[in-house]
């Protein structure tokens, strides 16, 4: 077996933070369009989900 990493981690954990981010934008504008307000809610999940996505890369991949 080769200790070597795969080579396509980084890939993996720029889709993870994409994702998070994507998940928690669209559920700031679920959210804003039950209080009406999506834009503004939509954009706050933008940056709540990138904070959750920098988290999870972190706690997945701390050796990259």
């Amino acid at each position: 077996m080769s200790s070597e990493r795969p080579p396509m981690r980084g890939a993996v954990a720029g889709s993870l933070l994409v994702s998070a981010t994507l998940l928690c934008a669209a559920a700031g504008l679920g959210i804003g369009a039950l209080v009406g307000a999506p834009a503004a809610l939509g954009i706050v999940g933008v940056f709540i989900g990138f904070g959750v996505g920098v988290r999870l890369v972190i706690a997945r991949f701390r050796d990259l």
